[in-house]
């Protein structure tokens, strides 16, 4: 993957302070996972800012602690494809600890307030079926969820 130079496009996210928590927990809950810096910027207009760069799984990311100014909501979120139900089952488990919250349709809130889709890889090709009556099934199925189940999805998908 891109080093913070090579990539062209790297998400920002802006925390009131806990940008370096979030960052080492992320980086836990990740594979692949670390942190390449930490600045410390002392009076600011903020106050004092922390900017931490790091990499899930390679992608670059920076986080800054500059204040109570912003804070994420449902229109942003990150898609986490999984290969199978206990990868799903351990993102939404660590994900959702302390403090998370759980949504509908495979969709969560972390701790920090980021949210998250933790959705199985065999959706994309469900959802990409051409078949109306197929995709009502799937829809209604996951409609009905919180923690996606890749079983009872296929179930549904396939009319079983």
């Amino acid at each position: 993957m891109a080093s913070f130079q090579q990539a062209k496009i790297s998400p920002h996210l802006w925390f009131d302070k806990e940008a370096v928590d979030a960052a080492e927990f992320y980086t836990q809950v990740f594979d692949n996972s670390k942190i390449v810096n930490l600045t410390k910027i002392e009076d600011t207009p903020s106050g004092n800012v922390d900017v931490v760069n790091f990499e899930l799984f390679g992608q670059p990311f920076t986080a800054i602690s500059a204040g109570p100014f912003f804070t994420f909501n449902e229109s942003i979120s990150f898609v986490i494809h999984c290969d199978d139900q206990a990868e799903i089952d351990r993102y939404w488990t660590a994900l959702t600890q302390d403090g998370g919250e759980e949504g509908q349709c495979g969709w969560l809130k972390d701790k920090f307030g980021l949210f998250w889709q933790i959705v199985p890889r065999s959706m994309t090709t469900m959802m990409q079926s051409h078949d109306p009556v197929k995709l009502a099934r799937l829809t209604q199925c996951f409609l009905t969820m919180t923690r996606l189940d890749i079983a009872a999805l296929e179930r549904a998908f396939n009319g079983e």
